[in-house]
């Protein structure tokens, strides 16, 4: 089992910056896939970013451009690098870790509240 621990969610103001964390442990070999999705109230869970072991990576259409997802093997961590944020992306963001890129994986974190305030 593949056990997800994320951090780094909080308050910020619009246009400011969150670094969110998530490091993963238990039976993680063979895991390719890290990343990031979100599911706002009343939304469905949407793509936010996702990484490969070989460092592919593939972002939500809502944030290209602005979060920036980056991966350390040795440390088994992810993470997500969030600037020129907007109140719409007040979330619950959760780790996510899998086999393949394109789709969510089986394992998911507890989830970390973002908050953007106008």
């Amino acid at each position: 089992q593949v056990h997800l621990v994320e951090s780094g969610g909080g308050l910020v103001q619009a246009g400011g910056t969150l670094r969110l964390s998530c490091a993963a442990s238990g039976s993680i070999y063979g895991l390719n896939t890290m990343g990031w999705y979100r599911q706002a109230s009343g939304k469905q869970r949407e793509l936010v970013a996702q990484i490969s072991r070989g460092l592919r990576t593939n972002y939500g259409d809502s944030v290209k451009g602005r979060f920036t997802i980056s991966r350390d093997n040795a440390k088994n961590t992810v993470y997500l690098e969030m600037s020129s944020l907007k109140p719409e992306d007040t979330a619950v963001y959760f780790c996510n870790s899998g086999l393949y890129m394109g789709r969510p994986g089986n394992n998911w974190g507890q989830g970390t509240q973002v908050t953007v305030s106008s």
